[in-house]
Formats: C-alpha cells, structure tokens, sequence
C-alpha cells in the first residue's frame, strides 16, 4: 500500500485528481518532489522541438521583451470561471499571477487567446512547467506539437517554449496549474512560430 507522500506523487503526475483524505496537508519538501515530477512528466509527453533557425530566431525574439518588456501583470481566471483576461497583444510579456485553486492544493487559472493568423504559435514561459491549450467555444484539448527546453546561455529569462498549431480567429484558453508559490507567478510570452492558411 502507497505512503501518503507517494500517494500525492502518483496521483499528480497521472494528472488525477488530488484526494488526500487522512494524509493531512503536504509539506513544502513534498510538493517541492511532487512540483518537479510533474514537470517532468509534462516534459516527457512531449517531443522536443527540431532545432530550427526559425525557432531560435522566434526564442531570440522572445527575450528582448522577456527581459525588457512591455510588460503586463494580470491575474488569470480562477478554473470554473468566466475567462475574462487575455493574452493576446504580439512581443508583450505578460507577467502572470494563479489564484489559489480551491478544487486541490496549490494555485490554477485560465487566461484567453486570439490568434490573429492561422498556424503554429510558441508559448514561452519563464518556468518549467507547461500550459493545457483548450477551444473556448468546445472545451475541446488541443494538441500541443513538441517543447523546447530554451538553453540558459540564450535567454536567462525564459526556460520553456510549448509549440501549438491554431487557427485564426478561433479563441482559446490557456490554463495553468501550480503547486509552489513560487510557480504560481510567471511570465508567458506568445509569439507565431509558422504562418500558413488553414483549409475551412
């Protein structure tokens, strides 16, 4: 039978939800263990993105305004919430904040994008762990393409890139999770990777 502790682990990088009845509330080492084993798994569902020049070139982009704006604080939707915030102005950093999540431990919210084009788009975040990518209008998930772990000694700013093809004029929501206080403000930066028509 599973200890609490990898009961926790178990049940959060299944991506099930949390029930920790008669375990008692985790302490900061475990969520610290629980926090990067998610990231891990997060990480490992994914393909690594090619290398590309476009790629670099688009990371490259990404931190000039990463490290020198412009620069907007918002604070996302709580989960189960109208998503009233967006996301969506190109070369902006927006400086994110999680509400608390009252549906587990930690912090989870939602904010809105409108791609303006058709095609691939880089969600550079400024910690490890990653985004959930869902159709507004459906609730439907959509596919995240691969991730890019971005090189220290490119951007100290940023340190994940999540790669997504979507379609103009089609909003999205982009959620986000964390189980540190520490993760639950970041940075998200969103620039087109690849422009090309979609077929309607």
């Amino acid at each position: 039978m599973l200890s609490c502790p990898s009961l926790r682990r178990s049940l959060f990088v299944s991506g099930v939800v949390l029930v920790l009845t008669g375990c008692g509330a985790p302490t900061d080492e475990e969520l610290e263990s629980v926090e990067s084993e998610v990231s891990a798994s997060e990480a490992a569902l994914l393909p690594a993105c090619p290398a590309s020049p476009e790629l670099a070139e688009v990371v490259e982009h990404a931190c000039v305004h990463a490290e020198h704006g412009p620069f907007q604080p918002v604070t996302a939707s709580a989960l189960g919430a109208p998503v009233l915030v967006d996301v969506s102005a190109p070369h902006t950093t927006y400086n994110i904040t999680l509400p608390s999540n009252p549906q587990s431990w930690g912090w989870a919210g939602r904010v809105s994008f409108l791609p303006d084009a058709s095609g691939e788009f880089a969600f550079m975040l400024s910690r490890e762990r990653g985004l959930r990518i869902y159709d507004a209008a459906t609730g439907a998930e959509v596919s995240r393409e691969c991730r890019y772990q971005v090189p220290a000694n490119v951007c100290g700013a940023l340190k994940a890139a999540i790669i997504a093809d979507l379609t103009a004029d089609t909003e999205y929501h982009l959620e986000f999770h964390a189980l540190l206080s520490r993760n639950a403000s970041f940075s998200l930066l969103i620039e087109e990777a690849a422009h090309h028509p979609h077929a309607g």
